[in-house]
């Protein structure tokens, strides 16, 4: 294990069966992540004996960034290579109120989307909550430069978190706590494509984080068509776990729906969204597809886009649409990985 993949509750524990003063893990925690430090050599008011435990049971390793790819909207994408060699990849992203982060929760992803590069080369194995913190650490010490900070995550990169969902949650609370980073429960986004049994785990959770769920149809057959979680979980299923959701948390969720030309981005198509969708505290985010070489699927048309929109808001229904971030520079989920893997 390292440092970064204990939360504060979890560090305490650690020093206290080792007979270390329970007041350490505190000052650890700030060292780590109010100042930012790579070594505990830098922790001027931590003892030796406590330097040492940690170092040798618990050391703060740095993530490897292997590639670095930025656009003029100030979008960066950075490859990371792991303990093991594998890659991973993460988004930074600068909006009107500040900096957001996607990142990352396996290598690969079994859930295999038909439009999605998260899977191409296959599921390899969940990340670590160490290896999540450490995306959101390099850009937070990138940052710190500019004396700017991420305020924003959006657990939504390659793989389904929910699939990694104790490790997702390690990670929420290292990022939340108000000791260190201080990112906001309701400034932080967990992704799903929709695995009902996990959505009631959400729910439970203790922090009052975002859902955004992975919709992209308006029926049964054509999302089993694109994705295959559907004929495990079909649509029915999962709006049942989302009305559990919302009366368990009071809180909105979010529809993302990717715009697929000539596949679920019609008229006909929007009125059914809306007719399924109606009455569910929601906000549905049209994304427009982020063209990756392997697939053919092609971005609808923007006039399609907006009429889908249209149809939508006059069914009383909240509504924008995403317009996608990085093309230029391999944006779509996976798709860095996949190429880096394949030179």
């Amino acid at each position: 294990m390292i440092a970064y993949d204990l939360d504060f509750n979890q560090l305490t524990e650690v020093l206290k069966s080792n007979g270390i003063a329970t007041f350490r893990a505190k000052q650890i925690w700030e060292w780590l992540y109010i100042h930012l430090v790579d070594s505990y050599d830098d922790m001027k008011n931590i003892d030796s004996k406590t330097k040492e435990f940690m170092k040798n049971n618990y050391p703060i390793e740095i993530l490897e960034v292997v590639k670095s790819q930025s656009d003029d909207e100030g979008t960066t994408k950075v490859l990371f290579s792991l303990s093991d060699d594998e890659v991973i990849e993460t988004v930074l992203m600068k909006q009107k109120y500040g900096y957001s982060i996607c990142v990352t929760t396996q290598i690969g992803c079994k859930i295999g989307c038909s439009f999605c590069a998260s899977h191409l080369g296959g599921f390899k194995r969940n990340l670590t909550p160490g290896e999540i913190t450490g995306q959101l650490m390099h850009f937070s010490k990138q940052l710190k430069l500019k004396e700017e900070r991420v305020s924003h995550v959006v657990v939504m990169g390659i793989g389904e978190p929910l699939d990694n969902l104790t490790n997702v949650f390690t990670f929420i609370n290292t990022i939340n706590d108000q000791k260190g980073l201080k990112i906001g429960a309701r400034h932080i986004t967990v992704s799903t494509s929709g695995i009902v049994p996990k959505i009631k785990e959400i729910a439970n959770y203790d922090k009052q984080i975002n859902l955004a769920i992975s919709l992209h149809a308006p029926n049964d057959e054509i999302r089993s068509k694109i994705m295959k979680i559907n004929d495990a979980y079909n649509i029915e299923s999962l709006l049942d776990a989302v009305d559990d959701y919302i009366y368990e948390t009071n809180r909105r969720v979010s529809f993302e729906y990717i715009m697929l030309k000539g596949i679920n981005d019609q008229v006909e198509h929007a009125k059914e969204l809306a007719k399924v969708i109606r009455g569910i505290n929601c906000h549905v985010n049209l994304i427009p597809f982020n063209p990756v070489d392997e697939y053919t699927y092609q971005q609808s048309e923007v006039s399609t886009i907006k009429e889908f929109e249209k149809v939508l808001l006059d069914a009383k229904i909240q509504v924008s649409i995403r317009f996608s971030r990085g093309t230029k520079i391999d944006g779509a989920c996976g798709q860095l990985r996949y190429k880096h893997n394949n030179d």
